[in-house]
């Protein structure tokens, strides 16, 4: 049976991984794979996650099963830092899942359950992992316009009147904020129109939120999806703590769906959950949840957040009073720019300077010190890629 298969494509992002590995230069970057690091380029575990992990340690007494919701108190306070003030009471359920990736597929799972006909539509450019996982659930992926990634220009007008032919029941994947790759955020009053859009169309939107407080803040990068819970009636927000908690390894998510009858989604929810991964894993999902409980912890852990997205925005501001052509990437927000470069470009880039990123030009910016703009500057310069990106 399994000489039917062909081979598929390794991950270019985990290949790139081991050509950084293996590459001798000191004075190597690396701007590829979408981590947090800090000034000395590692991706530290949080002091907050390491103070919350001693307490389990010492009082953790099993290691039973939770059931496929996951630990519930885990997804109430992170709804809480989803929602805010917004009154979500009676109108939202919720479950733990394994990383953002793993809300998704639910969603998804979810949504074509109670509607088989659903399409999925994503922006163009949008996270590659996606449209993979939209298919992988049977559904039929559309695209809206989004960004220009030649011109670093947002392309609203014509997004709005691609939504506008969307069907009513249509799932609208909406990055909450820092667009992965673009870092390119819609405006306030932007934001306003599209889900004034989707409450006029009877679309549902479908909010990835995957980095909340690493572009503006907790609660500025909350904005659409609070707004949003307070207009309409049916919504979906796949939620990560893999980035704000630094809990990559750890798979440690959420996804809240509102709509009348909670408690119908969340039986629905449950079954999803348990033909996927059966029960979510454990142990990042109960370390948030302590420092959650604790407001030293709690304290400790923003403190921590405000520290990584000042540090990513520090990078964003030097670069752009470091080059012209590059001011575009001060006014971006998140882990992400995506530069105009061609695949040829990269690999000159990465053979030439040592400086590695995504053959599509997305780069990571929390890969660079404040202190190596320059270098990546001047490679850029030196490769002739700075006049492209004028």
């Amino acid at each position: 049976m399994f000489e039917n298969l062909s081979q598929q494509p390794p991950d270019g992002l985990l290949a790139l991984i081991k050509l950084f590995r293996d590459d001798p230069r000191e004075t190597k970057l690396d701007l590829g794979v979408g981590v947090y690091k800090d000034e000395h380029g590692n991706t530290p575990i949080l002091r907050a996650i390491k103070a919350a992990e001693e307490i389990l340690l010492r009082e953790q007494k099993t290691k039973s099963y939770l059931g496929p919701e996951g630990d519930l108190r885990f997804v109430e306070l992170v709804r809480e830092i989803v929602f805010g003030e917004t009154d979500v009471t009676g109108r939202v359920c919720g479950i733990q899942t394994p990383g953002g990736t793993g809300a998704l597929r639910a969603a998804a799972d979810l949504a074509r359950r109670a509607n088989p006909a659903a399409r999925f539509w994503v922006s163009a450019p949008t996270w590659p992992n996606h449209r993979p996982i939209f298919v992988a659930a049977g559904a039929e992926v559309m695209e809206y316009p989004y960004f220009d990634i030649a011109s670093q220009t947002l392309l609203f007008d014509r997004m709005l009147a691609a939504l506008a032919g969307a069907a009513r029941g249509d799932v609208i994947v909406l990055h909450g904020s820092c667009h992965n790759p673009t870092g390119a955020n819609l405006s306030r009053t932007e934001w306003d129109a599209v889900i004034s859009l989707c409450a006029e169309r009877g679309l549902l939107p479908l909010f990835d939120l995957a980095y909340q407080g690493l572009g503006d803040g907790l609660d500025e990068d909350a904005y659409a999806v609070r707004k949003a819970a307070g207009v309409l009636g049916e919504m979906m927000v796949a939620q990560s703590c893999d980035k704000n908690f630094a809990l990559y390894r750890e798979r440690t998510g959420s996804l809240f769906v509102l709509g009348e009858k909670p408690d119908v989604i969340a039986s629905n929810l449950a079954l999803c959950a348990r033909t996927t991964w059966s029960m979510p894993p454990d142990h990042g999902a109960v370390a948030v949840r302590l420092i959650l409980e604790s407001a030293e912890l709690r304290k400790l852990w923003t403190d921590e957040l405000n520290e990584m997205r000042e540090r990513i925005n520090a990078v964003r501001r030097r670069i752009a009073e470091t080059e012209p052509a590059l001011a575009f990437i001060g006014q971006q927000r998140g882990l992400f720019s995506n530069l105009a470069l061609s695949p040829e470009m990269v690999l000159r880039l990465r053979t030439d300077h040592g400086v590695y990123m995504a053959k599509s030009g997305r780069i990571n910016l929390a890969g660079l010190r404040v202190g190596s703009v320059g270098q990546f500057v001047d490679a850029l310069r030196t490769a002739g890629c700075l006049k492209e990106l004028a």
